[in-house]
């Protein structure tokens, strides 16, 4: 971070006033756990804090976007890939968020309501689908199967091309986020022992939710299957809203995607030396009735075109994750940490499908299921 402070303004690259003191990192190690907004590297940004005496504060600020508030538009004219991902056509930043927050941080804890909006925004209905075939009405996606040559290399993919200036433009839309925040101090477990917790609500504004500090990820996980399948897979897309041209039968309007995030942590020192930390999560990412419709519509059609009779498709995902981290520290300044910590997709999809994902995955048979993964994390830290 590297910022200038008067007179309560703060400009240039810190924390968002969104953000709790704690970021995303309420007991946890790794960058990991999900769930909230994580601006711990800094957002360039300007800001105003105004304080009221007895530890009661407010703070308003501008933040830029570009890394740490957007996540994809999904223009439904480009191609969705076997495993749902897709393409982000996100419009240029005409406007910064808005972000802000009031707090009340006392000898017993800390509460804080925090607020941003954030512009939405699509680039032109028609954009470069790659090695796909140009739309047409009724074509929803315009998927149809057209092979780029051996060797060649073309317009990466959600670029402009000639006619996208003249194709017009979905109308900006505006989402946001809302998060309340806690946490308790002086517990009766032990002195230095604490409680953190956040949850948020975001509309057209995911990375409040699923959030780290580069990109938002789009999950992609494969695992074994029971049923005869080549193996199972899970996936969930991570967007601010998607929308369908109106020469591709859609709508032509954003529609903007729901998110909700829990996550917290209980901190234990056991003595000077020793300290461990439980923390946990848990998101939601929804779709309306006409997003599901379109994006169903296309991923059944052109990806899973072969499939079984109990096949169904349904974009929304959950995440969960759940870990404990422990601290040594024999002398000041250096600490020993070692960090486990599980994570489980719950995908909304069911059957299997005859699919392609991406090399070196083969095309075979593949049955949509929740998948689970575990990361051990162990770090020495030397403070100067």
């Amino acid at each position: 971070m590297a910022f200038i402070q008067f007179a309560g303004f703060t400009f240039g690259k810190s924390a968002s006033a969104y953000a709790t003191p704690w970021h995303g990192y309420p007991g946890n190690k790794t960058s990991f756990l999900l769930g909230g907004h994580d601006t711990v590297t800094g957002v360039n940004n300007i800001q105003y804090a105004a304080q009221f005496g007895n530890g009661v504060s407010a703070t308003i600020g501008l933040d830029d976007p570009t890394v740490f508030d957007r996540t994809v538009v999904t223009n439904l004219n480009l191609p969705l890939t076997a495993q749902g991902t897709p393409s982000n056509a996100y419009g240029a930043v005409h406007a910064p968020d808005i972000v802000g927050n009031i707090r009340v941080d006392q000898a017993w804890g800390l509460f804080q309501i925090s607020a941003s909006a954030h512009e939405v925004n699509g680039s032109y209905n028609i954009l470069n689908n790659s090695a796909f075939t140009p739309l047409v009405a009724g074509n929803p996606g315009g998927l149809a199967s057209v092979a780029a040559p051996a060797g060649s290399t073309g317009l990466a993919g959600a670029q402009s091309i000639n006619l996208s200036e003249i194709s017009g433009h979905p109308d900006t839309k505006w989402g946001g986020a809302v998060m309340a925040a806690l946490q308790i101090k002086n517990i009766p477990t032990g002195p230095g022992d604490d409680f953190k917790i956040d949850a948020t609500y975001a509309k057209g504004n995911t990375k409040q939710v699923i959030s780290t500090s580069s990109s938002s990820p789009q999950f992609t996980m494969f695992g074994g299957s029971g049923i005869g399948a080549y193996q199972s897979i899970g996936f969930g897309a991570v967007t601010d809203g998607v929308y369908l041209p109106v020469v591709s039968g859609g709508d032509g309007s954003i529609h903007l995607t729901t998110a909700w995030g829990v996550r917290g942590a209980f901190n234990h020192n056991w003595d000077p030396y020793w300290s461990t930390s439980l923390f946990g999560s848990y998101t939601g990412v929804s779709y309306d009735s006409t997003s599901k419709g379109y994006i169903c519509t296309i991923y059944t059609n052109f990806r899973a075109t072969v499939h079984s009779a109990d096949y169904s498709c349904n974009p929304d995902f959950n995440t969960a994750q759940l870990g404990v981290v422990t601290r040594w520290t024999p002398v000041k300044n250096l600490t020993f940490s070692a960090e486990v910590q599980w994570f489980h997709l719950d995908q909304k999809f069911t059957g299997s499908a005859l699919l392609t994902p991406t090399a070196p995955k083969p095309t075979a048979t593949y049955e949509f299921k929740d998948q689970d993964a575990v990361s051990l994390n162990v770090r020495v830290q030397r403070n100067f």
